[in-house]
């Protein structure tokens, strides 16, 4: 069987990569935002709920969710971010009872102290004015001259979205801190990488020809020594940055997403691997020849020379797929070339008069 194989060579990613430009917001009672804890280090597995680093006394923690947090939330919001966080509180071993998916109600208020509770943090809190419904109603019988003494507003627990960083699935590693204790808390403390491991290649418009999605691919990774399997993912127009005598070439090139077939080793994450995609292969044993053996005659006709003694003979042959320096064919409708027959390899040139 022959195969017919493009090699590239691509970088294992994790399918999310977020980075934290800045911490949460230092509280009331903090002079300044400054880092005051990290509990991160590159290469290391997060849970849902694990703290990240501590800014002014406060935590900085990742969930489970696709909707980046956009606003602090407290009890009576409503909305796809409060699913989403009712969602990560179960998730969690924090139950919120009969509240409604979407809508912030007592037992999400008590899953939210519960989470906080147990990251060794007090739940924040928002200083809410109390609603007419709320407040209390005078006594009938009290003087119409009296009235009722003023209510203090209520602590409502609030999940501020300065605390959290959600990331779509987990796993989820540390990728780079780039933060110590005392400093400001300002941009880049850290990255994340999250989801299962793919690879990404790029490839030439001519080679772009070979490829399709479903195709399979093998991944070597040279550090490792070792190969895995994959498949093509997709096959996308990307335009290239590389420039030429301070201009942009305008060199086009496709990228080439690919899925390993199992979960690949997350000490890959970042590493250039070969990638080498099976384009085409023949179906069983074939009759093939190495690849110089066949030519084109003057009258367009693709044709071997097979030999037999000091006898040469022209076989007319169709190609089919080709790889690792041999060519299928095929020989054509009255021609016969048996397996095992010896082809003529390469050009002969012979030596001709004033010639050496």
């Amino acid at each position: 069987m022959i195969s017919q194989a493009l090699i590239t060579r691509g970088k294992v990613t994790a399918s999310q990569r977020t980075d934290i430009s800045s911490g949460p917001r230092a509280g009331e009672d903090a002079g300044r935002s400054v880092v005051t804890k990290v509990k991160s280090a590159p290469g290391r597995k997060l849970a849902a709920g694990q703290v990240l680093v501590e800014v002014s006394g406060r935590p900085l923690f990742v969930l489970e969710g696709a909707v980046p947090a956009y606003r602090d939330l407290l009890p009576g919001k409503r909305g796809e971010d409060v699913a989403q966080l009712q969602a990560a509180l179960r998730g969690s071993g924090h139950p919120t009872g009969n509240d409604l998916s979407g809508v912030f109600g007592p037992g999400t208020e008590r899953a939210l102290t519960s989470f906080y509770r147990s990251i060794g943090y007090e739940v924040p809190v928002t200083e809410a004015p109390v609603s007419p419904a709320e407040a209390p109603q005078p006594d009938a019988s009290a003087s119409p001259a009296a009235k009722p003494e003023e209510d203090s507003p209520r602590s409502l627990p609030t999940f501020p979205m300065s605390e959290v960083v959600f990331v779509r699935s987990f796993p989820a590693y540390v990728e780079e801190v780039r933060t110590k204790v005392g400093d400001e808390a300002g941009e880049n403390l850290l990255s994340l990488s999250s989801g299962e491991l793919t690879v990404e290649g790029s490839v030439t418009p001519q080679e772009k020809g070979m490829i399709r999605a479903g195709q399979k691919v093998r991944i070597y990774s040279d550090t490792a020594g070792r190969e895995f399997s994959g498949k093509v993912e997709s096959v996308a127009l990307e335009r290239a940055s590389a420039t030429d005598g301070g201009e942009e070439s305008g060199e086009q090139k496709y990228t080439v997403k690919v899925t390993p077939s199992r979960p690949l080793p997350m000490k890959l994450n970042g590493e250039n691997v070969q990638l080498t995609v099976v384009a085409a292969s023949s179906r069983g044993k074939v009759l093939a020849v190495p690849s110089s053996a066949v030519s084109t005659g003057a009258d367009g006709l693709t044709s071997v020379t097979e030999r037999t003694g000091r006898k040469e003979r022209r076989i007319p042959v169709t190609v089919g797929v080709s790889g690792d320096g041999y060519v299928e064919i095929v020989p054509r409708k009255g021609a016969r070339l048996e397996a095992g027959a010896r082809v003529v390899v390469g050009v002969h040139l012979r030596a001709t008069a004033g010639r050496p």
